[in-house]
């Protein structure tokens, strides 16, 4: 079992897996100040018995490390993942700063395509990997290349976000930080990656971070999670099962080899698409995403 949570932390990205092997993931954070205290506690409450911590940010805007220097003193963040970069920013905050210093320190490991890590994506005798790989970037193709020369130039970073797959038996749950349609539409086919179970929208679910058609077709993805943003600005993505953020609140993956249990902290949102299994777990439970089930 596993547990995969996105916090309703308004228009940014925190997320965490508590994995079934002695790993512990927390991919973003924009720790806002009515719930910094709030997260940061369930955190270390929920990371306290593993004894691999990581971090992954998938690029360095304010509403993907918001709080990153409370949450590092909070817990000291000894592994620190991101793609390699040297962006920088015209008005530094101090998470960017602490960004800069966990980046150019040697408790940083630079994400690409294909990396292996141990105990990220590949275990010994002493402990199992995480089931966490990376699909993108690929650090020779020219469109990347284009793009990290971008953001180092303009200190806008998007599409430098890596994709990350997490995977346990046939579930795979998928990020893309806030990959932009265009740049897509340019990498897609060199993308490996196809028949998955969950993708959180790219950049909060925005029209600007629409996956393109011909990409969506091979992900197939069984339920998408549109992230928090004005609604004026999403793209609802009519033709597949939806959560929205913005509604739901919190949103709670409780996870074994085939079935996902879904829980949501506002208790009248409500879908249609998944199973009731009665599952009592958490709070608030909303249905089953089972693997066996073919949905739209």
């Amino acid at each position: 079992m596993s547990i995969v949570k996105s916090f309703s932390v308004e228009k940014g990205d925190t997320f965490y897996i508590r994995h079934g092997s002695d790993n512990f993931s927390i991919i973003d954070c924009n720790l806002t100040d009515d719930r910094k205290d709030e997260i940061i506690a369930e955190l270390k409450t929920q990371s306290s018995d593993k004894n691999i911590v990581r971090f992954i940010s998938t690029h360095p805007d304010e509403d993907h490390i918001n709080g990153l220097e409370s949450l590092d003193d909070s817990q000291k963040i000894v592994n620190f993942y991101c793609v390699k970069n040297n962006v920088t920013k015209e008005d530094e905050t101090n998470s960017f700063k602490r960004y800069c210093k966990l980046r150019d320190s040697d408790k940083a490991y630079f994400l690409f395509k294909g990396c292996s890590r141990r105990w990220m994506n590949s275990d010994n005798e002493e402990r199992k990997s995480s089931g966490i790989n990376i699909h993108w970037p690929d650090l020779s193709d020219k469109y990347f290349k284009e793009e990290l020369e971008l953001a180092e130039e303009t200190g806008n970073p998007n599409n430098i976000s890596p994709i990350i797959s997490y995977s346990m038996g046939s579930i795979k749950i998928v990020w893309m930080g806030d990959l932009e349609t265009e740049y897509m539409e340019n990498i897609y086919n060199s993308v490996s990656l196809k028949n998955i179970t969950v993708l959180f929208a790219p950049h909060h679910g925005r029209k600007s971070g629409k996956v393109p058609e011909d990409f969506l077709r091979i992900l197939n993805p069984k339920l998408v999670i549109i992230g928090e943003a004005p609604s004026k600005d999403l793209n609802y993505y009519k033709g597949y099962n939806t959560i929205t953020q913005n509604t739901a609140g919190d949103i709670t993956f409780d996870i074994d080899s085939s079935e996902i249990d879904i829980y949501v902290s506002n208790k009248d949102y409500e879908v249609d698409f998944l199973s009731n299994n009665y599952k009592t777990t958490f709070k608030h439970y909303l249905g089953s995403l089972v693997s066996k089930i073919k949905f739209i």
